[in-house]
C-alpha cells in the first residue's frame, strides 16, 4: 500500500517522509493552515527523489492557476477538491469525493480520473480536519479500474482498520501526523512504519 503525507511545510518533514518510505508528498496551495507558496514548495523538494511523487492539493481552482502552480512548484500530479474546472491536466489527476450519502455514487461515476481520494465532509476547510468518514457508507467493490484513496482522519492506530476495510492502493495522513497543528517527525514515522 502506498502512502502519501500530506500538508507538508519544511523540508525537514519533507525529508522525514521521503526517508521513512513515503510515496507521495502533499502540498496545500488552496486556503488553509497548511498553506505553502509554489515557490517554497519547489525549494523545499529540491532534493526529493523522482519516484516519489510532489502532490499538490487545490479547492475548486481555475485551470490557468494549476497549470501555473504545475510549472512553478515541479508537481508530478494534482489533487483537485470541490469543482472541476477541467476533465484533464497536464499531469494525473487525484479527485478528491467527499463521502457523504447524497450523490456519492455520480461523483464517482462522473469523473475520468484515475485516482479516487476518499475524504470526510468538509467543515471550515475542504479536508484535513483531522475526521474519519462513516466508513460504512462507502463500497469501493463496485469501482473498477480506479486507484483508491482513503484519506480523513487516519492515524497509526487505525490505518491497518482502513486497510482491511478497503485494500486502498493508498492511504493520505495529514493531522494524523501532526501535534498541535504541526507536523512530528516522531509522528510520520509511526505512520509510515504501520502502513506501509
Amino acid at each position: 500500500m502506498k502512502v502519501k503525507i500530506c500538508g507538508l511545510k519544511t523540508k525537514e518533514h519533507v525529508d522525514v517522509a521521503v526517508a521513512h518510505g513515503a510515496d507521495y508528498l502533499g502540498f496545500v496551495f488552496a486556503e488553509s493552515k497548511r498553506q505553502i507558496t509554489p515557490e517554497k514548495a519547489k525549494k523545499i523538494t529540491k532534493d526529493v527523489p523522482k519516484k516519489v511523487k510532489k502532490v499538490g492539493v487545490f479547492v475548486s481552482p481555475t485551470q490557468s492557476e494549476v497549470e501555473e502552480t504545475i510549472q512553478q512548484a515541479g508537481l508530478d500530479m494534482v489533487q483537485i477538491h470541490g469543482s472541476l474546472a477541467a476533465a484533464a491536466f497536464s499531469v494525473p489527476l487525484i479527485r478528491a469525493i467527499p463521502v457523504i450519502e447524497v450523490g456519492l455514487e455520480k461523483k464517482i461515476k462522473d469523473t475520468t480520473a484515475e485516482f479516487l481520494l476518499f475524504d470526510a465532509p468538509p467543515k471550515r476547510f475542504v479536508g484535513g480536519n483531522g475526521e474519519v468518514f462513516d466508513w460504512q457508507k462507502l463500497d469501493t467493490r463496485f469501482i473498477k479500474n480506479k486507484k483508491i484513496i482513503i484519506a480523513g482522519g487516519l492515524t497509526s492506530e487505525n490505518v491497518q482498520k482502513a486497510k482491511q476495510l478497503f485494500d486502498p492502493y493508498a492511504v493520505d495522513v495529514s493531522s494524523g501526523v501532526e501535534t498541535n497543528g504541526v507536523k512530528d517527525p516522531t509522528k510520520i514515522i509511526a505512520f509510515l512504519k504501520k502502513a506501509i
